[in-house]
């Protein structure tokens, strides 16, 4: 199959309004955890709390351990307009790329203040508009985007998560919640949701069994949100984000592969940018190379900083991650695509309609699927 000749209703399937996941389990490990067996074309219903049990001694868990930045804020105009605000990323000049609600009639110069919580508002001034709501914008502050957002942010809860009210107690919930125990490099405007399953319990359990770590650093940007409007997967436009992987972490790959052991995504984020690093050269030539010649060039991956828009989607194979830990993702979505093209078209389809039928929680505060 070429990837043209992919349909795209592939990516459609009925959810219930009532199987998306608005709060997290009280116990991050308590979440349901369907496996998928490839060799076997089998489902098994399991819970996160036996993964150790799932994997085998030598296997390779590669997490990120990006921190999200309490994005999202509240500001007014100075006639009381409120306006929404969502931080995107701040630039080497100390201006910002947030998106605005609200700022239709605002225009270039304009200052608007963004609300501090029983502190003095933080006055930004308007500098341009972008496309699609976007806006470059500067804080009257020499506190950097990182200080600013620990005062005035909140959570940036994705869409399909509903709040009342905005209130401490909520706030400051999920400020822990939507955060994995392993955070540590700021940058994210969205959590890598395979990741909040794991508890400190778990990460020691894994490592009792002999079940290694290693970390990559992907900051999630809001384009694991826009759905996929276009009539081809090959018309979608990805959005870059940034990532790093250690050098520490690709000797780890390199030492998993050879105890012939599995490299292990904990999550969409975390594979995209293993096969982003992937040291092959895209136009390697499978046909005509031994398999040795494959293991060497194929299955480990390079140290480095820098940009993905990797777009994942059938009928691509996966270079070097053999399993994956991921939730349940949204319709018409790149990472359903990632899934079918990491599990299979109809093996992800059945595996979906599984976990509709036997109330799974769908989403980032939802349950999850490993795929081995």
């Amino acid at each position: 199959m070429q990837s043209s000749d992919f349909d795209i209703t592939n990516l459609d399937y009925h959810l219930p309004e009532d199987r998306i996941a608005q709060s997290p389990l009280e116990h991050r490990d308590h979440a349901k955890l369907l496996v998928l067996d490839r060799s076997k074309d089998a489902l098994t219903d399991k819970s996160i709390a036996d993964l150790p049990d799932l994997l085998d001694p030598g296997d390779l868990l590669i997490l990120n351990d990006t921190r999200v930045i309490p994005a999202k804020f509240t500001a007014h105009r100075e006639t009381g307009g409120k306006i929404g605000g969502l931080f995107i990323r701040e630039t080497k000049s100390q201006t910002w790329e947030v998106m605005l609600e609200g700022a239709r009639r605002c225009k270039p110069g304009e200052t608007i203040r963004i609300q501090a919580p029983n502190q003095q508002d933080v006055p930004v001034k308007l500098l341009r508009r972008k496309e699609a709501g976007h806006w470059i914008i500067k804080p009257e502050s020499s506190q950097t985007a990182e200080e600013i957002l620990s005062r005035v942010g909140q959570p940036p809860l994705p869409p399909y998560i509903h709040r009342k009210s905005a209130s401490e107690a909520t706030t400051k919930h999920d400020k822990t919640r939507y955060q994995t125990v392993f955070a540590k490099n700021p940058g994210a405007v969205a959590a890598p949701t395979a990741g909040l399953h794991f508890t400190n319990d778990l990460l020691n359990r894994l490592h009792d069994r002999n079940i290694q770590t290693a970390s990559v650093t992907l900051h999630v940007g809001l384009g694991t949100f826009k759905p996929i409007a276009t009539t081809t997967l090959t018309e979608h436009i990805m959005h870059e984000e940034r990532y790093n992987l250690p050098e520490e972490t690709a000797n780890a790959i390199t030492d998993c592969r050879k105890r012939k052991n599995r490299v292990v995504a904990v999550g969409t984020t975390a594979l995209r940018t293993l096969e982003a690093c992937a040291t092959q050269n895209q136009d390697f030539d499978h046909e005509h190379r031994s398999e040795s010649d494959q293991e060497s060039n194929n299955r480990l991956v390079s140290p480095g900083t820098g940009t993905t828009d990797l777009f994942i989607y059938p009928p691509q194979k996966l270079r070097v991650t053999d399993a994956l830990l991921t939730n349940f993702h949204l319709p018409r979505s790149t990472l359903l695509a990632l899934i079918m093209a990491t599990a299979g078209i109809s093996r992800t389809k059945y595996a979906y309609k599984h976990a509709v039928n036997s109330n799974y929680r769908f989403f980032s505060y939802g349950d999850a699927m490993l795929i081995v």
